[in-house]
């Protein structure tokens, strides 16, 4: 499989600690955290070929996408 984009790891690199740590001890990032990488791999698969998508609906995946990212940025700032 290809490099996947967008990984949370990637996208926060500053926050590598905060990431496992609150995927551990916090049930609500955890899901968050799991929703974006499910989302994440569907926008790459769509991108790849690999499962073609209409343009509206990757769309709606790149919007949800920002706004799990929105959420999780905003819970390791506070953490």
């Amino acid at each position: 499989m290809t490099h996947t984009p967008h990984e949370l790891a990637e996208e926060f690199p500053r926050f590598a600690d905060q990431l496992h740590k609150l995927k551990m001890t916090d049930t609500h990032f955890a899901r968050l955290a799991e929703e974006y990488h499910e989302v994440n791999r569907a926008i790459h698969r769509a991108e790849t070929n690999v499962e073609p998508m209409s343009e509206a609906h990757e769309g709606e995946l790149r919007r949800k996408r920002m706004e799990l990212k929105d959420a999780i940025a905003r819970m390791l700032r506070a953490a």
